[in-house]
């Protein structure tokens, strides 16, 4: 009796979900469908990219996890043994050269950070003020951006000659006191040669970000500015910095990352020399793991680097967050 009293309750049910959906709009249910369409469509888009982040991002980076604790190599008859953390003390007890790459790095960052994001914001500055030709400037300014960093590398360790167009210029405005010198071989201005370049080289990007958050504020703010009787200065220090602390967020980050992964300019400029004044990490990773093929100390390099960018990024991210 209950299996009968149960069967009639289920047929009750099931006829009024048919009349139900019998009864619904034929609105709904085309508004439905076209929803569901619409879900398989982006689901079929969003499928070659999940599969080229997964071949080329989270691949080779889970990859590289694992050969960071085995002595892997490039071309090699025997297999790759698992050795544990004997790369990592490598790297920070036996390998010299190294250590001297992670210094250089960090100076390398520490003087291009605060220079190209200062010099930027002092162009977007410039750059935004309504005066005739202000879109040349402009151009100009980020010309070196959308050329090659190998053209550039190139064209500067030509200038950088000791009979190059540098030497030249210096020689002319000190009436001949000057004599020329081979800026990328001498240890002591090598790494300052690099830097110069490389301000020069990307400082128009930043330009460009600074000029986008300028162009974001309004104009009645620096209206009731003047109305309070503010100075310029006054305006600049507390009105346009605190409103582009978004931008200036994102452009440390940005340079930060950029700095610390310098390997373009090194490589094509002085391949690490002289006597490893300019080697980077970047540079050891692909020295190490490629040119000398110890693929599996290459990884764990690799894995201190993607270690200390983060936590330079946590860093900053943590310093300039909004304190409310």
């Amino acid at each position: 009796m209950a299996t009968i009293s149960a069967k009639l309750a289920s047929d009750r049910s099931e006829s009024r979900g048919a009349a139900a959906k019998a009864a619904a709009p034929p609105g709904s249910r085309r508004r439905r469908s076209h929803a569901r369409a619409e879900q398989r469509a982006g689901a079929a888009f969003a499928i070659p990219g999940v599969v080229l982040l997964l071949v080329f991002v989270i691949g080779p980076a889970v990859v590289s996890l694992v050969l960071a604790f085995t002595n892997a190599r490039l071309i090699s008859p025997t297999p790759p043994e698992f050795i544990g953390l004997e790369n990592f003390r490598r790297a920070f007890g036996e390998d010299d050269l190294f250590r001297k790459s992670m210094l250089n790095t960090f100076l390398f960052a520490a003087v291009v950070v605060p220079l190209q994001g200062g010099l930027g914001l002092v162009l977007a500055l410039l750059v935004n003020q309504r005066i005739a030709g202000r879109n040349f400037f402009r151009t100009v300014y980020f010309l070196p951006v959308i050329t090659s960093m190998v053209v550039v590398s190139l064209l500067w360790r030509f200038l950088y000659q000791e009979d190059g167009l540098v030497n030249s210029a210096l020689s002319m405005v000190t009436g001949g006191a000057w004599a020329g010198q081979a800026w990328l071989a001498n240890p002591s201005t090598a790494m300052g040669a690099i830097v110069v370049m490389s301000v020069w080289q990307g400082v128009g990007f930043h330009m460009i970000i600074w000029l986008a958050g300028l162009q974001t504020i309004p104009e009645e703010v620096y209206e009731a500015g003047e109305l309070d009787g503010t100075t310029p200065w006054q305006r600049f220090w507390y009105l346009t910095l605190p409103l582009l602390k978004p931008t200036f967020v994102f452009v440390l980050i940005t340079i930060t990352i950029a700095a610390m992964s310098l390997f373009v300019q090194v490589n094509i400029m002085t391949a690490g020399g002289p006597v490893g004044s300019t080697s980077t990490i970047v540079y050891q990773i692909v020295q190490k793991g490629f040119q000398q093929q110890q693929m599996g100390y290459g990884a764990a390099l690799s894995l201190i680097f993607f270690c200390v960018v983060l936590t330079l990024a946590l860093i900053q991210r943590y310093l300039t967050r909004d304190r409310d």
